[in-house]
């Protein structure tokens, strides 16, 4: 199994410039720290949601300008979903665009600007995050309070 540090270079695999891979690799840790405190340990033996952040940091060495996000929050304790979710937010400080598909609703709209809600295989809601939330039916169908 590959360390830390050999995965977010295989993220960087197109790339020619050592010098950028170099800076890109300490940027990723800089949103990442836990990475970097982690660069020789092999990636097996990371927790579920250090592997999550890896996974994102290794996404992100390839300097792209989507990033698509398959619930990077399942199956996570509730204290490491809240770092996720910080986590995409410091990704999308940082200018690049990301596509969250997640059934953590609550949390995912209060972090995106424009959201769908879909419920069996269709749109059902679309909007601003924070509209969506403040959608009495949304609410009471989806969050479960009035």
């Amino acid at each position: 199994t590959l360390t830390v540090s050999e995965n977010l270079e295989i993220g960087s695999y197109m790339r020619r410039s050592k010098e950028e891979v170099k800076s890109d690799m300490e940027e990723v840790m800089d949103i990442f720290p836990v990475l970097r405190e982690r660069a020789r340990q092999k990636a097996g033996t990371l927790s579920g949601g250090e592997r999550q952040m890896l996974a994102m940091a290794r996404a992100l060495m390839a300097r792209p300008k989507i990033l698509l996000l398959d619930e990077p929050a399942a199956a996570l304790a509730p204290i490491i979903v809240s770092k996720i979710f910080s986590k995409i937010r410091e990704v999308v400080d940082r200018g690049i665009t990301v596509i969250l598909v997640e059934q953590h609703a609550k949390r995912a709209l209060e972090l995106c600007d424009y959201g769908y809600v879909m419920f069996g295989g269709r749109v059902v809601m679309k909007g601003e995050g924070r509209k969506i939330l403040s959608d009495e039916q949304f609410v009471s169908a989806f969050l479960g309070r009035r």
